[in-house]
């Protein structure tokens, strides 16, 4: 059996394939063009490009903070690990993830809120004109909105992904009606690799 094996071939013949699939995206920007193709290459789902919700000043605002090297949040390591280490380097930009410190899992105990909660919470005043990306925890995304909200934190960019059947559907819609430029996936489907697409393309754009 005949199969292509150089890894460099392989992803731009995946990609010749989505774009011939999905003609619509000839009508979007480069930016949002990217984005898409890459979070259906990485769900290997044609169908998750009409669940995918951009604001208009996604793109930009998320390309200013990584050449700008503010850091990046993550609620979960597997989120924070999938990120190109090489571009971080590049950019000079930090990652941030809480979900395992002590204080954070003590406070968690005391109070029954989820550690990812408590993180989002903790990591707020180091987070200022960066990007949070939430690939997991619905409650994480509804404390940030909320946050928002009430003007203790202003994210350049929200890449809000989370998972599952309760909270996630929700806790995006809540996202894309804050005041923050976001990329989500509506309804349940979701997850850390899907937000680890967004955050690699970007960062290929920029």
């Amino acid at each position: 059996m005949q199969f292509i094996q150089e890894p460099k071939t392989i992803e731009n013949t995946s990609m010749d394939i989505i774009e011939e699939s999905l003609p619509a995206l000839k009508e979007l920007p480069e930016g949002e063009r990217q984005i898409i193709k890459r979070i259906v290459h990485t769900t290997g789902d044609l169908a998750m490009a009409g669940l995918i919700k951009i604001h208009p000043d996604a793109v930009a605002a998320g390309v200013r903070a990584i050449r700008a090297g503010k850091p990046i949040f993550t609620d979960v390591q597997m989120l924070r690990s999938g990120i190109n280490p090489v571009k971080l380097e590049q950019f000079g930009i930090s990652t941030i993830c809480m979900i395992k410190d002590p204080v954070i899992v003590e406070e968690a105990r005391r109070t029954g809120k989820t550690r990812a909660m408590i993180a989002m919470a903790q990591a707020a005043p180091r987070l200022e004109g960066g990007i949070i990306a939430i690939g997991n925890a619905p409650t994480a995304l509804f404390e940030l909105c909320a946050m928002v909200r009430r003007g203790e934190l202003r994210p350049a960019l929200v890449v809000g992904t989370p998972v599952g059947f309760v909270g996630a559907k929700e806790s995006k819609e809540m996202l894309i009606e804050t005041p923050v430029p976001y990329v989500t996936v509506t309804g349940t489907r979701g997850g850390s690799t899907i937000a680890v697409a967004v955050l690699n393309a970007l960062l290929k754009i920029a």
